[in-house]
């Protein structure tokens, strides 16, 4: 098996030379750096990813906790985390939670898994977690990054959207269609992210004098399956609602599935709001009109903050991430009575 040395004697190269032009860390003359590469296709080396790791002090990875692989949402954040670590010649290792225990302690063992792993840095997807956990953890890994999450104590950490903005959004868009009798399908209640999207949404409608109490509410998990069995739930008992606020596109979606079986036609007997414009709300039927969230800057950011912790790359940082809505076919006003 070819060796560095080898490389470097057939390019006619130092070793020091050699080892520059194959990890792209510090300067090589072009005419150098092409002997090595054909060194290489001719030797069929392969660079020992260990050897690289020790030489650096750094592993070239960045971890990533997800809650779960599953949905659009996520694919989205790990398709973005993946592109801005690729064009720095890093990768991406990720964890999610598995087992019995509750979806906190999964992702505190989780997280814990990828620190364990020697990973450059972290990116937490963290709504079931406790602030005081995201304190412990970041303690352990000082370069952590949270996704979705604003914790007061690590405000440089944290990357956050207004979510409270965005509940108000949803309520005002079916508010100004003329909607009063609502229901709503939230996530899971004790979600950080969730009740603050829910708060914004039940303020609004206060606003407007429709108390809380005269909203139909049902939990569920994020999930299309989940948003199904929710819509389902809410047809069953039989109350009136034109208006439906889902907390997220996948569950939104599993309504919109719910209630084309039932019958009932959106959004001429009931119009339909989701939460984040996942790239699966273009394409439901209809078109789901959804709270847009910009994941995809906020990943970018929350990624690069981290490369420029771990790697000493000098990204611009933003922290502004606007809601906005984007409105589809599933939105308009109610029937008459």
């Amino acid at each position: 098996m070819a060796t560095l040395k080898d490389v470097a004697a057939l390019a006619g190269v130092g070793m020091s030379t050699a080892s520059r032009a194959i990890s792209g860390a510090g300067p090589v003359s072009a005419k150098a750096a092409a002997r090595v590469q054909a060194a290489i296709e001719q030797l069929n080396f392969r660079p020992s990813s260990i050897g690289r790791s020790l030489s650096a002090q750094s592993l070239g990875m960045i971890g990533v906790f997800v809650p779960s692989f599953f949905g659009a949402y996520y694919g989205s954040i790990l398709k973005q985390t993946d592109t801005e670590l690729r064009a720095l010649r890093r990768h991406v290792v990720v964890a999610t939670g598995c087992g019995d225990e509750s979806p906190r302690e999964q992702a505190i063992e989780a997280v814990k898994f990828l620190i364990s792993r020697d990973c450059d840095g972290i990116l937490v997807l963290g709504h079931d977690l406790l602030d005081e956990d995201l304190i412990a953890l970041q303690r352990m890994q000082p370069k952590m990054a949270f996704l979705n999450r604003r914790c007061a104590q690590l405000p440089d950490a944290s990357f956050c959207p207004d979510h409270r903005g965005g509940g108000v959004l949803a309520a005002a868009a079916l508010l100004q269609q003329g909607h009063r009798q609502l229901a709503a399908i939230s996530g899971p209640a004790d979600t950080s992210d969730n009740q603050i999207r829910m708060h914004g949404f039940f303020e609004e409608l206060a606003r407007h004098g429709i108390a809380r109490a005269a909203v139909q509410l049902v939990e569920s998990d994020f999930s299309r399956e989940g948003g199904f069995a929710a819509a389902r739930e809410l047809l069953d008992a039989g109350l009136r609602f034109t208006g439906l606020f889902c907390a997220n596109d996948e569950m939104a979606i599993g309504a919109l599935a719910c209630l084309h079986g039932a019958g009932v036609a959106v959004p001429a007997q009931v119009s339909v709001i989701g939460y984040d414009d996942d790239y699966s709300a273009a394409f439901a039927s209809p078109r789901l009109t959804s709270v847009h969230i910009p994941i995809v800057d906020l990943t970018q950011n929350a990624v690069r903050w981290l490369l420029n912790q771990c790697y000493g790359t000098r990204h611009q940082i933003s922290r502004e991430f606007p809601v906005t809505l984007a409105l589809r076919d599933s939105l308009g006003a109610p029937a008459p009575l």
